[in-house]
């Protein structure tokens, strides 16, 4: 029964182990050069796993990719959790989430910068896709996470909660588009500088 037990664990752990190279190696090819453009035997030889390996895992290309978003939506989420225990002020709690891509953009110096890979990826899906509804979901909680840290700033004011939330949105959004066409984050940085003399000015 212990060698069973062995085994099955010994298994599971190569499973996972699997998963996770797959996952990884998607990761950095999907950003770099494009979900289209990389195919599922370039992602097995750089996780070096066999081809079935991703079919046990993500049943196909498709759940990889949504996988892959999903991934990156709980990190970014992970960064933004991390500097929002550190804001000091109502101010600093929304300014937390530019901070937060600023450091997204950071993970991304070693492979190219091209900006926001769930963007870059929600481009190149069909209507429909689960990967494309998962980047909607995703880019509708960054705003509704902006709206609960701005109602701490204008609590007698849901209306302009409800603006700002969305200006700050679109401001954050837009300049991680330009910041990728142009490869830094210059315009990131600036887009928190706007950000915050629009919530002194508010």
């Amino acid at each position: 029964m212990a060698m069973t037990d062995d085994v099955s664990g010994a298994e599971r752990q190569k499973r996972a182990s699997a998963h996770d190279r797959l996952l990884e190696a998607a990761a950095q090819l999907f950003y770099a050069e494009g979900i289209h453009a990389t195919g599922i035997d370039t992602i097995t030889a750089a996780a070096n796993v066999a081809k079935k390996s991703l079919y046990n895992n993500f049943v196909s290309k498709a759940g990889l990719v949504t996988a892959y978003l999903e991934d990156r939506h709980a990190c970014l989420i992970g960064l933004y959790e991390a500097r929002l225990r550190l804001a000091r002020s109502p101010r600093d709690r929304v300014l937390v989430m530019f901070d937060a891509y600023l450091d997204h953009a950071g993970l991304s110096w070693e492979n190219n910068f091209r900006g926001c890979g769930m963007l870059n990826a929600a481009a190149e899906l069909p209507t429909g896709h689960p990967g494309r509804l998962a980047v909607a979901r995703h880019k509708q909680q960054i705003q509704d996470l902006l709206h609960d840290s701005l109602k701490a700033v204008h609590p007698q004011d849901p209306e302009q909660v409800e603006q700002l939330a969305e200006h700050l949105s679109f401001l954050l959004e837009g300049s991680m588009v330009r910041a990728g066409l142009e490869g830094h984050d210059a315009l990131l940085r600036r887009a928190r500088a706007l950000a915050d003399s629009l919530l002194a000015q508010a």
